[in-house]
């Protein structure tokens, strides 16, 4: 398989799973997204927040390093908030909002599936250090971007149903 070939799988799997995240959250209402249920240990803003790091690091930072434009993407604040190892805290007033949150997590899946068109054969074989899927390379770690998400789509379809919400498919 060449690697635009493969690339143009990984973008694929990307919109797949973003597709799929978004219908989850589609009947979910902004006062439902603090809400730890009992027996949980995390709550869907973290969720969403954490998903949205986690493209920014897997699709833009590990590809072509820091820019300009990431300043306007997501705050360090943000990034700091809702990266591997944070705890999610269920006050309201010590995150931001859920609408805040689904705006950071658009703007990142936007720019990431900009930028992900110009990425070429040299850079997409560079080797990285885990995490990635399939290939210990950059293009790896665009593939293990969807992997990644739907672990956590996994994670928002239970709390969805801790919440009382009927199931998506």
């Amino acid at each position: 398989m060449s690697v635009d070939t493969t690339l143009e799988l990984a973008r694929k799997q990307i919109e797949f799973a973003r597709s799929y995240t978004k219908s989850l959250l589609a009947d979910v209402e902004p006062s439902e997204w603090f809400t730890i249920p009992e027996g949980c240990v995390t709550h869907l803003a973290w969720q969403v927040g954490h998903l949205a790091m986690a493209q920014y690091g897997l699709c833009l930072f590990r590809i072509r390093g820091r820019q300009p434009v990431d300043t306007e993407l997501m705050s360090s604040a943000f990034r700091k908030k809702y990266s591997k190892g944070t705890t999610p805290d269920s006050n309201p007033d010590k995150n931001p909002s859920p609408e805040e949150i689904m705006q950071v997590f658009e703007r990142v899946y936007q720019q990431a599936m900009h930028e992900m068109g110009a990425y070429d054969d040299a850079t997409l074989r560079a080797p990285v250090d885990m995490p990635y899927a399939a290939y210990a390379t950059k293009l790896g770690a665009l593939l293990f971007c969807s992997h990644h998400e739907m672990i956590h789509a996994g994670q928002i379809g239970l709390l969805r149903r801790m919440l009382g919400k009927a199931p998506v498919r």
